[in-house]
């Protein structure tokens, strides 16, 4: 993948925000922008799950695009909880659409990255083409941060780990319940998506084909 890879530094609100760009061999079929975990427990791009979702994008000839949240992996400002992440966003989208006007976009957020982009999607003029939600938090979370919850589109796909110790199922449940938004839910698994990883992507990659029919 390193052969491939790019690194695109936009001008965001709070300075540079650095963007890991990792193209496939032929002309793509999309652009997924993929968010990391929370900065302040250690979330980068580099983390294994937005590294993992990059990598089978990218196999499957979508340019997947990893961007770097305020004060991580050469991105200036500050972590900011989610308001300045979420303005961000919306420059990078804006960004990669002047860029890249031809081709889809899909949002693949995971915890925090999930979080944020459900945020930057309910403020797009036009939305996104795939929206996609993987371990999203809700409320109160066990580290004792709060997550205010997000209204999520009709159209977004949500994962989560039935054992997931830092963003629990229920409250997401609880927070879907009256919309009766589905959840694909893997059994004994945790956060991170321990011993279903490969099958997550999986499920994000057909998820993406079938939204985007590419």
């Amino acid at each position: 993948m390193s052969s491939a890879r790019e690194t695109l530094d936009l001008d965001g609100p709070a300075g540079r925000i650095r963007l890991t760009l990792d193209h496939p061999e032929g002309a793509p079929r999309g652009m997924a922008l993929v968010g990391h975990p929370q900065p302040v427990l250690g979330g980068s791009p580099r983390h294994p799950v937005p590294h993992a979702l990059a990598r089978v994008l990218r196999g499957a000839g979508w340019l997947a695009v990893r961007p770097a949240f305020r004060g991580v992996d050469g991105s200036q400002g500050e972590h900011d909880e989610g308001d300045g992440e979420t303005e961000d966003t919306g420059v990078m989208i804006a960004a990669l659409r002047q860029r890249y006007p031809a081709l889809p976009l899909a949002l693949v957020g995971f915890s925090f990255g999930a979080w944020v982009f459900a945020r930057a999607a309910a403020r797009l003029e036009s939305p996104a083409d795939a929206l996609v939600l993987m371990g999203m938090p809700v409320g109160r979370v066990p580290d004792g941060r709060f997550y205010e919850p997000v209204p999520v589109p009709a159209g977004a796909f949500l994962l989560h780990g039935e054992d997931d110790e830092r963003a629990p199922l229920a409250d997401l449940l609880a927070h879907l319940r009256e919309a009766r938004h589905p959840v694909t839910v893997f059994p004994g698994t945790d956060h991170f998506f321990k011993g279903c990883l490969p099958a997550a992507a999986r499920a994000v990659l057909e998820h993406l084909r079938a939204a985007t029919g590419t």
